[in-house]
């Protein structure tokens, strides 16, 4: 049985619940959500959340049939077998990743939140209606095609169906979870499309292909439940950064427009003062409990690779500028440099606390290993050439001018999101 909201957050919850509305409907959220937020009590144990272990996250969330299942058997390119958006416990699909239980409405119904399927782009110049340069953009580049799409936008629309360099991507973003993401849409013999189904699967948005009706999870790009469940798409790196140091590194890139064929108030932020670190998820949409070795909504960069899932604390890495990650034989550096601002704390999102930007490297250009230091600038300097670095792992001087680190998929996110799909993640001890 599914806990009910905590007495704690169910003024969050009924915020939210109205800020999805909004999303959903194209209005403003309630003019009375920030004091809302703003006059919710606090847990009295100061740690965010209801917390115990780890143990209640998705590995025990996920059924037996599907811990024992081989997914390689599935013929995924096969037709399509009933619809998870109208019956979710169909006895013909592959068994489920999730409890399908578990996956609970967020509000909107399908597509209530519509994604962008015909994206225009701008110039960075014409992009005027970014007002900050420290405004949040979720950057890509794909064979050489550099595009930036405004977090103001696609916080009211939460996916885009798009084609980077000649491949079919989906970019999506989870203001619930603070995550960016983005995959490739091939998968076997379709091109899928993807749209918000309207539910949430541990406070994180549940996309749908609209190929086969399934449902997918935004964090891990898996198929959970439908004719496509167990089925993985590949990952493509994306950065969430500031305009302005994407604009630099990219004069010539492409600029998601508002052009989108919708009405929204993009630039407000419908989630006011949701980035809280010592609050924890809304109780409605979150089941079990949140790992306590840290606050719920402690911001944290994930890396989910080979070798397992690893966390750094923001906080960490703010102090460090470049901290490097060994665990389990590990090579990679993490970046971090000031400019970005929260889109989730004030309503103007261009004037939201200032909470930096990452990014996440192979730390080896040429075949030689290095190792990194921040400048007074915010720059990156390797100890071995001396070369200057930038946030999106590019050397501008030096040496290795020019050179480019392998960028490694990752997570900028709130704890008790990525320790609920990652259950035995380690958090890098600087």
């Amino acid at each position: 049985m599914r806990n009910s909201p905590p007495r704690l957050f169910r003024p969050v919850a009924i915020s939210l619940a109205l800020a999805l509305t909004a999303a959903a409907c194209g209005q403003s959220a309630s003019d009375n959500t920030a004091s809302e937020l703003e006059a919710t009590e606090q847990p009295e144990t100061g740690d965010g959340a209801e917390t115990t272990t780890a143990d209640s996250n998705t590995d025990n969330n996920t059924p037996a049939d599907a811990q024992n299942f081989d997914y390689s058997t599935v013929d995924y390119d096969a037709p399509r077998v009933g619809s998870a958006i109208q019956d979710r416990f169909d006895a013909d699909f592959p068994p489920p990743v999730i409890d399908p239980n578990l996956i609970v409405s967020g509000g909107p119904p399908p597509d209530g939140i519509p994604s962008i399927d015909v994206p225009q782009f701008v110039s960075p110049a014409d992009a005027d209606f970014i007002t900050s340069d420290e405004e949040p953009v979720i950057a890509i580049e794909v064979n050489g095609d550099a595009r930036a799409y405004p977090v103001q936008i696609l916080t009211w629309h939460e996916l885009v169906n798009d084609v980077v360099g000649d491949v079919p991507v989906a970019i999506a973003y989870c203001p619930l979870c603070n995550s960016a993401v983005a995959f490739e849409r091939d998968f076997g013999k379709r091109t899928l499309t993807f749209g918000t189904s309207g539910s949430l699967y541990q406070s994180a948005l549940v996309m749908y292909d609209r190929q086969t009706e399934s449902l997918w999870a935004h964090f891990t790009g898996q198929g959970v439940v439908g004719h496509f469940a167990g089925a993985e798409l590949v990952h493509v790196p994306v950065q969430t950064v500031s305009f302005g140091a994407w604009r630099e590194a990219n004069p010539d890139g492409k600029v998601l427009s508002t052009d989108t064929g919708f009405q929204r108030s993009y630039g407000s932020n419908p989630y006011v003062g949701y980035d809280q670190e010592d609050t924890g998820p809304i109780g409605s949409f979150f089941n079990g409990e949140v790992d306590p070795r840290l606050l719920a909504k402690a911001r944290i960069v994930g890396v989910d690779d080979d070798s397992g899932s690893v966390a750094v604390r923001l906080d960490d890495l703010r102090e460090a500028g470049a901290l490097p990650v060994t665990e389990a034989g590990r090579n990679l550096v993490v970046f971090h440099q000031a400019g970005l601002v929260s889109a989730l704390d004030t309503g103007a999102i261009a004037e939201g606390k200032e909470v930096g930007q990452t990014g996440v490297f192979v730390a080896e250009s040429d075949g030689q290993s290095l190792t990194f230091s921040q400048n007074d600038d915010g720059s990156f300097q390797d100890d071995q050439t001396g070369s200057t670095w930038n946030i999106f792992g590019t050397a501008t001087a030096g040496d290795l001018e020019g050179n480019q680190l392998e960028a490694v998929p990752h997570l900028d996110t709130f704890w008790f999101a990525w320790a609920t799909y990652q259950p035995d993640t380690v958090i890098v001890n600087p």
